[in-house]
């Protein structure tokens, strides 16, 4: 029987770098449909136990969709785990292939969780829910330079590039629109998010886009997902304070607002927070809570498939 291998892929916009442990060959290829042809052929004759990438931005995303539509076991982790792990067995050197390698050797030393990745509809959805979110933020900047401008013709330049921005905006969300009313499965989570009070359709298209897993695990392990849920922080008898850190930041940011508004509209949002503040805790620490607590809540009714009800 062939002996299993764990394939390392160090992805960058122009190249592929291969690496397999615990066999040590090394490959380079093209980052394009050509590349992965070859990478493929490549594969074929080895008995593949896990394929691991890096979430780099979008580069990967040709790879891991042509390598999972070929039935291959692919996962994408954490560039800052696979780093640190890299570290942890002394290998501070940082070249494409050392970190092909370092890949390979994270996967066969962790075995990280493989998960369903999102098809074709689900990642054009998170492309344009991102492209609306990048938008908001240049017509933010735009706004802060206005309020600034020196003279009238700097001014009117930016007034006329907050009008392309609008436009560009209506234009994404017309999109996002009209992918939501071609799927009866995302209309009907949408509906069901915003029977919560707080909740409206902007988090319930991110949610439904960066947050697919809503629903189907558990809310200790949603939170951590989100990057919510406190960690510990402590050593010997020393007890730290618990600490919320990584996860997925645009659904963290997405929630933000919806928290604020059903801490003054949601009552049992409300209760928490009010709880948390007469026991002494910072407003930023009772909001940050909330934030778990209304995910918490949604996760629940995605599962249970349940509109808001008060006993949540």
């Amino acid at each position: 029987m062939a002996e299993q291998v764990v394939v390392g892929i160090d992805v960058s916009k122009d190249q592929l770098d291969l690496a397999c442990w615990p066999e040590g060959l090394s490959e380079c290829y093209p980052n394009s449909e050509a590349g992965l042809d070859q990478m493929l052929a490549h594969l074929q004759p080895l008995t593949i136990d896990l394929i691991v990438l890096e979430a780099t931005g979008g580069y990967q995303r040709l790879a891991v969709s042509t390598l999972a539509a070929n039935g291959l076991p692919v996962v994408m982790v954490n560039p800052r785990q696979a780093r640190d792990f890299a570290k942890s067995t002394g290998q501070l050197a940082k070249t494409d292939k050392l970190d092909a390698r370092g890949l390979a050797h994270f996967g066969h030393a962790t075995r990280p969780q493989l998960r369903e990745l999102p098809d074709d509809d689900q990642r054009q959805l998170q492309s344009l829910v991102t492209c609306r979110r990048q938008l908001i933020e240049m017509r933010t900047a735009e706004l802060n330079r206005l309020q600034q401008a020196s003279c009238a013709a700097m001014s009117e330049d930016i007034t006329d590039h907050l009008r392309e921005l609008d436009d560009r905006i209506a234009a994404i969300e017309r999109q996002i629109n009209e992918m939501i009313e071609g799927s009866e499965l995302w209309q009907e989570r949408i509906k069901l998010l915003c029977t919560a009070k707080g909740v409206g359709p902007v988090l319930a298209f991110s949610l439904v886009s960066d947050l697919p897993e809503l629903g189907r695990i558990n809310r200790k392990k949603i939170g951590k997902l989100v990057g919510l849920a406190p960690l510990n922080c402590d050593s010997g008898k020393s007890r730290g304070k618990r600490k919320t850190w990584g996860g997925r930041a645009p659904v963290r940011e997405a929630l933000y607002m919806p928290t604020l508004s059903a801490i003054r509209h949601n009552p049992a949002i409300r209760q928490m927070y009010e709880r948390l503040i007469a026991n002494g805790k910072a407003r930023m620490v009772a909001v940050v809570a909330c934030m778990h607590k209304l995910l918490t809540i949604l996760n629940a009714m995605v599962r249970d498939k349940q509109p808001w009800q008060p006993n949540y």
